[in-house]
């Protein structure tokens, strides 16, 4: 059985309140107390240092663990700068060094939704009555571990997010996770005729926005075939794929676990269908040859830029198609019934979370589900 651990939200979150607790009662924490609240329980976090750096400031580490998730943050250190300050919101959460920032939304710090929610409900009911703290995340390690990471894909440079919908980490990859998504899964299809797909949290994030049903939207990691198959058996009607080109192409080549380690075949799809769209042997040759998914499309879009053509819109919306076809056929490959299988309809969005082409079926769903 695999080993759940907590994500990067909550250890920032036990830093702060250590941090913080220094400052109000003079006293070092060996634990931190943190109130998940997705999902409602306490997690107690292991601090490894508290420092007052003044009478008006104090510094507390403590490092992820996220249990047996692949993840390239564990054993990472997390600092929080806590220090009083006199004026203005009762806790101003700012990103330090490591902290990414989003480059699409004015540089703000990629401290998401749930982590600044998880921060400001911990430490606002610690904080006495018009007592005011700036909190300022510190990941010593973020800057040269984003390299290794797609952030940079999402917009996001320099550092890490504080990204996520929940306290708990769970490992995306394995046989274990696999059986906590199609529990969900089961939960939302006996509810709704009609799921969102999401591959990962960038996803979940933008649907979200776009004013589709949070309970519609299920996360399948790189899962997307035996989620498919299962919605299929539960007697879903339709399916909205959505997810980021990079990973929702790999579909189109008939590849429905969508890991890295396991395939990729991003560039020869992108290539092969560049060339069914008629570009040329010197372009394409450029898209096969593009260091990443993002790269291919940038090219394209400057090809459409100088020479007033529509190539990211011909060759999108074919993969588009190939997606939904493809599927389609995965899941008929898999069926006992024959016909009347789930339709499924895709939408590709971009590095900057920007919808790059929907398909046909996808733009019909669409109208259903905001």
């Amino acid at each position: 059985m695999s080993r759940s651990g907590y994500t990067l939200p909550v250890f920032a979150c036990a830093a702060a309140v250590a941090a913080f607790h220094w400052l109000r009662d003079r006293q070092p924490l060996t634990l931190a107390s943190v109130d998940l609240i997705e999902p409602a329980q306490i997690a107690e976090i292991p601090i490894e240092q508290v420092a007052g750096l003044s009478e008006s400031m104090a510094l507390a580490i403590t490092r992820s663990d996220p249990g047996d998730n692949l993840d390239l943050t564990k054993d990472t250190p997390i600092w929080a700068l806590v220090e009083w300050r006199e004026a203005g919101e009762a806790v101003i959460i700012k990103g330090g060094e490591g902290i990414g920032i989003q480059v699409n939304a004015d540089d703000k710090p990629a401290i998401y939704a749930y982590a600044q929610r998880l921060l400001q409900e911990n430490l606002q009911r610690m904080l006495p009555p018009e007592q005011k703290i700036t909190v300022t995340i510190i990941l010593p390690e973020g800057r040269s571990l984003a390299v290794r990471t797609s952030n940079s894909a999402f917009g996001v440079v320099e550092g890490l997010s504080l990204l996520g919908t929940t306290g708990i980490s769970q490992p995306l990859s394995t046989p274990d996770q696999l059986a906590v998504f199609r529990a969900e899964l089961q939960n939302k299809a006996a509810r709704f005729e009609s799921l969102v797909f999401c591959i990962g949290e960038n996803g979940l994030d933008l649907a979200r926005k776009l004013g589709i049903n949070p309970e519609q939207l299920v996360k399948t990691a790189n899962w997307l075939g035996p989620m498919l198959v299962e919605a299929d058996v539960l007697g879903v009607k339709e399916i909205l794929l959505f997810g980021y080109h990079g990973k929702l192409m790999k579909l189109a080549g008939g590849i429905f676990h969508t890991h890295h380690y396991l395939a990729d075949g991003r560039r020869e799809i992108l290539a092969a269908h560049c060339a069914i769209a008629g570009l040329k042997s010197p372009d394409v040759q450029a898209v096969f040859n593009s260091a990443t998914a993002e790269a291919a499309l940038k090219y394209l879009k400057l090809l459409d830029a100088t020479t007033t053509s529509d190539w990211v819109n011909q060759v999108y919306s074919a993969i588009a198609e190939a997606i939904d076809v493809r599927s389609k056929e995965y899941i008929q490959s898999h069926s006992e019934k024959g016909t009347g299988v789930t339709i499924c309809g895709s939408i590709l969005f971009d590095r900057d979370r920007k919808i790059i082409v929907k398909s046909k079926t996808a733009a019909l769903l669409m109208g259903k589900l905001c």
